[in-house]
């Protein structure tokens, strides 16, 4: 007996020097707004290691905003606490390029070959790429949408069943609903934080930020000029008050306001915070130029910023996984961001039937011809930029300063910020 415990443990010794132990490649991931993200990222992330068992997942401490993660990933370049991928706003992906932070993933896509196969068609892929060069896969991406309280529309004479679907059709409806009393507001129109709500209306008329070789604001032209007192007749007609971005919200889902402009990705969470307080509706954007108007694309894109070979590998693994159909299942029906993944969008094993169900969600789909990229100023003031512009669409909102002087001010001060060629 002695002699065959002896021979056993020969074996285990022998076994154990042969083969060797499954190694560990630990991936530390940093991601934006948890309010919207945080129980996708738990989700994707536990799915992920279950088919991944040698690759694990910790999370940074996420960041509130777009603008407040790529600071914060620009602070940590070069120190330990730099994580190995994170998500950026696609809006700031053009800054990461330009300090040369992110991992460039052509090769990788070259090297993968069947990317297509995997639902990432080159439309897909270009949503995340930066003149030509694959910075991120696209995770989240979404266009502003109407969202509105039928009970609101119906007892102001409205018909929930038509929305409007003029920015005049809003304004009248929404003066209407503020006239109800009762502590009931017209409209939200969430302006505050960054230019995305701007650009909807800026691009909705056909405008464009900056001139084609991007040596000019042309913000504040006709088209501008056209969001700007879109804006100011909110405030004046429309019921629109001053709201910071989270009163509004709230005050949208405890029922007293009748509309409101966000992106289609906070659909989840509204509602969820509307339940059943009211008959809550959506709808497209209306555009200030039909023809030539379109919108916006919001969201953000997986980066790789890890140099280390081992790593790079296993975040490769993990940012097709996030940005791949599992993922878009995932961050389509937990949040309301239209799917980025051809192969989510079509599979009856993903969201083949989803939007057939699930009627709130299908404004965001309806708009997905429309959507443009997010615009990226060039140089290093981009969240400079974005904050002039901000804080000069509060002048029009407080009523401090009527749209041509506040988009004029604003197109002055970004002047001074452009790279001198």
């Amino acid at each position: 007996m002695k002699r065959i415990t002896q021979l056993l443990a020969a074996a285990a010794i022998s076994m154990a020097t042969t083969v060797p132990a499954l190694a560990e490649t630990t991936l530390t991931v940093h991601y934006p707004m948890p309010g919207f993200f945080k129980d996708v990222m738990d989700t994707i992330s536990k799915k992920f290691m279950e088919k991944n068992p040698d690759i694990k997942i910790q999370f940074a401490s996420p960041s509130a905003t777009y603008e407040e993660g790529i600071q914060t990933i620009l602070r940590q370049v070069g120190t330990s606490e730099m994580p190995d991928l994170t998500f950026i706003g696609l809006n700031r992906l053009r800054m990461i390029d330009e300090r040369d932070v992110a991992v460039d993933l052509g090769p990788l896509v070259k090297k993968d070959g069947n990317m297509a196969e995997q639902g990432f068609s080159d439309t897909i892929l270009k949503l995340a790429q930066v003149k030509g060069k694959q910075i991120g896969l696209a995770f989240a991406t979404s266009t502003p949408i109407m969202y509105y309280n039928a009970d609101l529309v119906k007892a102001a004479g409205g018909d929930p069943e038509n929305p409007p679907k003029t920015w005049d059709e809003v304004i009248a409806l929404g003066g209407k609903i503020k006239a109800l009393g009762n502590g009931v507001d017209g409209i939200d129109f969430r302006w505050q934080g960054d230019d995305w709500m701007f650009s909807a209306l800026l691009f909705g008329a056909g405008g464009s930020m900056l001139s084609e070789d991007e040596s000019k604001v042309t913000f504040n032209g006709p088209e501008g000029q056209k969001a700007g007192e879109v804006i100011e007749r909110m405030v004046k007609e429309g019921g629109l008050p001053v709201f910071t971005k989270s009163a509004g919200e709230q005050a949208f889902a405890a029922g007293k306001v009748g509309f409101e402009f966000q992106t289609t990705g906070a659909l989840r969470n509204t509602i969820k915070n509307v339940g059943d307080k009211f008959d809550l509706r959506t709808a497209p954007l209306p555009l200030l130029d039909p023809a030539k108007g379109h919108l916006p694309t919001g969201g953000n894109a997986v980066v790789i910023l890890t140099k280390d070979a081992a790593k790079q590998e296993a975040a490769w693994k993990f940012a097709k996984f996030a940005a791949g159909p599992y993922g878009a299942s995932v961050v389509v029906p937990g949040t309301g961001y239209v799917p980025n993944n051809e192969l989510a969008a079509k599979s009856p094993d993903y969201l083949g039937d989803f939007y057939a169900k699930n009627p709130l969600f299908q404004a965001g789909l309806k708009q997905m011809p429309l959507m443009v990229p997010w615009y990226a100023f060039p140089g290093s003031n981009g969240v400079r930029v974005t904050q002039t512009i901000v804080d000069n669409l509060s002048r029009i909102v407080d009523q401090s300063s009527a749209p041509k002087e506040a988009l004029d001010d604003a197109a002055a001060d970004v002047e001074g910020m452009l790279p001198r060629s």
